[in-house]
């Protein structure tokens, strides 16, 4: 087991990251001063799966809250729901939540620990590669909005993050893929070695190889832990980390998040940002056809040829990054670094997704 830490003063918490470690999650969130009544928070996917092995495991009785899987009940109704449950549990405020399963269920269980009785402590245990690379650290947690995605919610640090990669076993082909993206952002934003190796192991990496998945793992988490460490709630660095997502949060609004999942339309939006940035001239078209190559090696689209274009730019310049209008966008001047632009003319916008549908 490898330890990190997200170094934020007396808020700082351990990242906990090795196989078999959802063994001795009961020690590790006892370390990280969860006690008291607990409430696992869990999904129609992983519940059945992790549940009863996480209780065991805890040594209590844990108040199980089961939520339906698939983005799209990520809504304001289940933090009602889950906050009804937590009172009539009698959890309090020396409670805790425990969020098991991907990025939808960090998020909705992180906002409604954020919530209950103004806000209890939480941990994460991410069961998908997407929350293991990424979701499950920052504090970022919330629900969509018809109008935009992630646009209710708080900032909420969890007090520990235990994963668990042979939890990945029983993950779906296509959700492993799609959790991949957001490990290949991380090579495109900040280590191009990351990037390269990533190019270099795409078939181990695909077929679930624990010692090939380690280091995209490791790095991301410890690349996304100094971005928060630096800038917690995105005054400025922590953007960075957008790459690609203010394209991607357009495409997952305008198919009401039923066609792509997140990573899946995260890819989408990369390749766009790319083909933005050479029209713009601060990359070659040999940078475009690397991250695309990379992109399509681990089976992610980079093309969509419905996409609705009007729609997708009017929801975009909804997302929760737009300051007056205005859409913030992350794009690469070389691999492994970006920068923050909010100058970028609308038509180069509507050019980009006019690329995805070539």
């Amino acid at each position: 087991m490898k330890t990190l830490t997200v170094d934020l003063g007396d808020r700082s918490y351990p990242i906990y990251i090795g196989e078999g470690v959802l063994g001795e999650a009961g020690s590790l969130l006892v370390q990280a001063r969860l006690t008291g009544a607990l409430a696992v928070v869990t999904d129609s996917n992983v519940g059945p799966l992790y549940a009863e092995r996480l209780s065991r495991v805890l040594g209590d009785t844990p108040l199980i809250c089961t939520l339906p899987a698939g983005e799209e009940h990520k809504r304001l109704a289940q933090i009602e729901w889950l906050c009804g449950q937590f009172l009539e549990a009698g959890l309090d405020r020396s409670s805790a939540v425990i969020a098991l399963g991907g990025g939808v269920v960090g998020d909705v269980a992180g906002f409604a620990a954020a919530s209950f009785m103004r806000g209890i402590r939480f941990a994460q245990i991410p069961t998908t590669i997407v929350a293991q690379v990424d979701s499950s650290v920052g504090g970022k947690t919330g629900v969509n909005h018809p109008a935009g995605k992630n646009t209710i919610g708080a900032f909420h640090q969890p007090e520990a993050v235990v994963i668990d990669m042979t939890l990945l076993q029983t993950l779906p082909g296509r959700e492993a893929r799609a959790g991949l993206a957001e490990a290949i952002k991380h090579g495109v934003i900040a280590d191009a070695e990351l990037f390269a190796f990533m190019e270099e192991h795409a078939g181990a990496i695909v077929a679930g190889d624990p010692r090939a998945l380690e280091r995209p793992i490791l790095r991301s988490c410890e690349i996304k832990s100094a971005v928060v460490a630096e800038d917690e709630r995105e005054h400025g660095l922590r953007a960075i980390l957008n790459y690609g997502h203010t394209f991607g949060h357009g495409i997952e609004a305008v198919t009401e998040y039923k066609r792509f999942l997140h990573g899946e339309a995260v890819a989408l939006g990369m390749h766009a940002a790319g083909v933005m940035a050479e029209a713009l001239g601060m990359v070659d078209a040999a940078f475009v056809e690397r991250q695309r190559a990379c992109l399509t090696a681990y089976g992610l689209p980079v093309t969509w040829r419905d996409l609705p274009v009007a729609e997708t730019l009017a929801l975009m310049r909804h997302d929760k990054k737009a300051r007056g209008g205005t859409m913030k966008f992350i794009v690469p001047d070389r691999l492994g670094h970006v920068v923050q632009r909010t100058d970028i003319a609308e038509s180069d916008v509507r050019n980009a997704l006019e690329a995805l549908r070539a």
